[in-house]
C-alpha cells in the first residue's frame, strides 16, 4: 500500500489542518513528495538479503504477544500465504532505520501464528522503485510456469509510477526471483497499488483486486497465468460524509451466510477511519469472477473501532478458514511512537467469520483459538493481579445498567471503558491519564465508541493487554477496538463499577522466551 505520513510536533497543526479539509495525505505507501518529510538518502540500491538482527526483545513497550521485528520500522502486513505447515508474514519493512523509507519485504514466520521468527529480508527495491504491498499465493497447477508449488508474489513497484510486478519461489519463501518482464501491470501515476490475489475456482482464472489510492475505489483484473493480466471491472460506493478518502489494502474474501455465498470486500482507509486517521471498513455483496456488487447496507461498516487496527489482510492457502492480521498503528502518529529500536506491531491474528445480527451481516474478528498455546490456567481476578508479559481479563457483564471498567497500575494510568446499557455500546478514552501521549499531538483521543453487536442479557469482554497495548473484544468477535497506549508499565489492576460481573484472567507469556 502507499506509505503515510509522520508527523513530527513541528507539523501537527498543518497536517490537522489538513485533515478538516479533506486534504490529508497517504497512509501506506510513500507519500506525496514533501521536502520536509522526504529524504534523498532513502533512495538506496538493492542490497540483497538481510539477516534479522537478534534482540531480546526486552525493551521498554516492546509487546510479548505481537510480532514486532528485532529492530527498524514496520508497517503493513503482505504476501501473507500458508505452505506446508508453515504461516508466512511479509511484511512492509525498512531494513536501514526505525522511520519509513527503503521500503522493502520483512519476513517472518510460524507454525501457529503465535511464535513468530524473524527471517532475512525477502524483497528489497529495485531498478522499479520501493516495495510496497501486495500478497503472494502458492501455484500449484503451475499455471504461471516458475514451477508446481510456487510460491507467487504480487506487489507494486513504487516510484513515482506505482506499478505491479511479480516475484516467485520455489524454496518456501527463502529466496525470490524477479519476473523479467516486469511490471505485469503498467501504470503512470500513484494510485494504483495493493494487489491481492487469489484463486475463483468457478471461472478457473486468478483474480486480483487493486486499489485505487486516492482516486478512491478498487479495480478488479483476471489473469490466467499471474503473468498477464486484464481489467474488468471498478468498484466505488460513495462514503457519506467521506468525501475524499485514501482506498488501500483491498481484500476480496468469500463467505457463507445462510446457505449462500457471499464475498466480503475489506479496504483500508486513510484518513476517515471511524474516528481520526487510518481505518478499515468492509462492503458485504456478490461477485461474479469479474465484477464486485455491493448488497445494499448503509456503509461505511467498520471492522475495528479502535485507532489501531489497519491494513489488514488475509493469509491465502488456508481453505475455508479467514485469518486477518493487521499492523498496530495509525498514520496519524505512525512515524512518533516512543518506540526503539522497533517501531510497530502487527495485531493478534483474528479469525473472520460472517454472521448475521439483526437481519444484517455482520463481519466478526475474534483472537485465534491458537492463543491457547501461551495461555496460563484462569483463575478468579480480584482487584490487583500479576500482569508479568501480558494477560487476558475476561468480564462478563451484566447490562441492566450502565457501567465502568478501569485498567489501572501503580502509577496511577489509567484506560477507562464506559458500557452504555441502553445503547449496547463501549466507550473508551485513550488521554493523558493514560499513559505518555505527548510525543504526537493526534494521539490523545477522548472518546471512542463501538457498537456491541450483542443480543442477550450480559455480554462476554475480553481484554487482551500487553505492554504497549489493548485489544478489546466481544467473546465472538461481534465487537473489536484496537488501541496502542503507553503506560510506565503494564496495567495491573481493574475495577468494575454500576452492573454486577464475573471476572477472571489467564496469563499470556511471552512469544519470545
Amino acid at each position: 500500500m502507499k506509505k503515510g505520513f509522520f508527523i513530527s510536533p513541528l507539523m501537527i497543526a498543518v497536517i490537522m489542518t489538513a485533515i478538516i479539509a479533506g486534504c490529508s495525505k497517504d497512509d501506506d505507501h510513500k507519500p506525496d513528495y514533501n521536502p520536509l518529510i522526504d529524504d534523498p538518502k532513502e533512495e538506496q540500491p538493492n542490497t540483497g538479503p538481510q539477516q534479522p538482527t537478534q534482540a531480546d526483545r526486552t525493551e521498554k513497550y516492546r509487546p510479548q504477544i505481537h510480532f514486532t521485528p528485532a529492530k527498524n520500522w514496520m508497517n503493513d502486513p503482505n504476501g501473507m500465504v500458508y505452505a506446508d505447515g508453515t504461516y508466512h508474514l511479509f511484511y512492509q519493512y525498512n531494513p536501514q532505520g526505525n522511520d519509513w523509507g527503503n521500503m522493502s519485504w520483512g519476513h517472518a514466520t510460524s507454525t501457529d501464528m503465535i511464535y513468530w521468527t524473524e527471517q532475512a529480508v525477502a524483497l528489497t527495491r529495485d531498478e522499479l522503485g520501493d516495495i510496497f504491498s501486495g500478497s503472494a499465493v502458492i501455484d500449484k497447477d503451475n499455471t504461471a510456469g516458475f514451477g508446481a508449488n510456487a510460491m507467487v508474489a504480487l506487489y507494486t513497484s513504487a516510484s513515482g509510477a506505482q506499478q505491479q510486478s511479480v516475484a516467485y519461489s520455489t524454496d518456501g519463501g527463502k529466496s525470490f526471483t524477479r519476473y523479467t518482464n516486469n511490471p505485469v501491470i503498467r501504470n503512470d501515476d500513484d494510485n494504483l497499488r495493493d494487489p491481492k490475489v487469489f484463486w475463483h475456482e468457478e471461472t478457473k482464472q486468478w483474480v486480483m483486486a487493486l486499489a485505487n489510492g486516492w482516486k478512491m475505489g478498487v479495480d478488479f483484473y483476471t489473469s490466467p497465468d499471474l503473468k498477464n493480466w486484464a481489467f474488468q471491472s471498478h468498484f466505488f460506493i460513495a462514503l457519506k460524509g467521506r468525501p475524499s478518502l485514501q482506498w488501500e489494502c483491498p481484500d476480496l474474501i468469500p463467505f457463507e451466510l445462510n446457505g449462500q455465498k457471499k464475498w466480503v470486500l475489506i479496504v483500508s482507509v486513510n484518513p476517515g477511519g471511524p474516528i481520526l486517521g487510518s481505518g478499515t471498513m468492509y462492503f458485504v455483496g456478490q461477485f461474479d469472477g469479474k465484477t464486485f456488487t455491493a448488497d445494499d447496507l448503509e456503509y461505511p461498516l467498520w471492522l475495528d473501532y479502535g485507532m489501531d487496527n489497519y491494513a489488514g489482510v488475509t493469509w491465502s492457502n488456508t481453505g475455508n478458514r479467514r485469518v486477518l492480521i493487521g499492523w498496530m498503528n495509525n498514520w496519524q502518529y505512525a512515524g512518533a511512537v516512543p518506540c526503539s529500536p522497533w517501531r510497530s506491531a502487527m495485531t493478534l491474528p483474528r479469525e473472520l467469520k460472517l454472521v448475521e445480527y439483526g437481519s444484517k451481516p455482520l463481519l466478526t474478528s475474534a483472537v485465534v483459538s491458537e492463543i491457547d498455546k501461551i495461555a496460563g490456567a484462569w483463575q478468579p481476578a480480584t482487584g490487583t493481579f500479576d500482569a508479568k508479559d501480558a494477560y487476558q481479563l475476561r468480564i462478563n457483564l451484566h447490562l441492566d445498567r450502565n457501567s465502568t471498567i478501569t485498567l489501572s497500575n501503580s502509577q496511577g494510568e489509567k484506560f477507562v471503558v464506559d458500557v452504555n446499557a441502553s445503547t449496547r455500546s463501549v466507550i473508551a478514552h485513550r488521554n493523558a491519564q493514560t499513559g505518555q501521549t505527548g510525543f504526537a499531538g493526534t494521539f490523545s483521543v477522548p472518546t471512542m465508541q463501538a457498537p456491541l453487536s450483542t443480543v442477550g442479557p450480559s455480554v462476554v469482554l475480553d481484554f487482551y493487554v500487553d505492554q504497549s497495548s489493548v485489544e478489546l473484544l466481544t467473546e465472538n468477535g461481534s465487537m473489536s477496538m484496537t488501541n496502542l497506549v503507553f503506560p510506565q508499565s503494564i496495567y495491573d489492576s481493574f475495577n468494575v463499577t454500576g452492573a454486577t460481573y464475573e471476572a477472571q484472567i489467564r496469563p499470556l507469556k511471552s512469544i519470545w522466551r
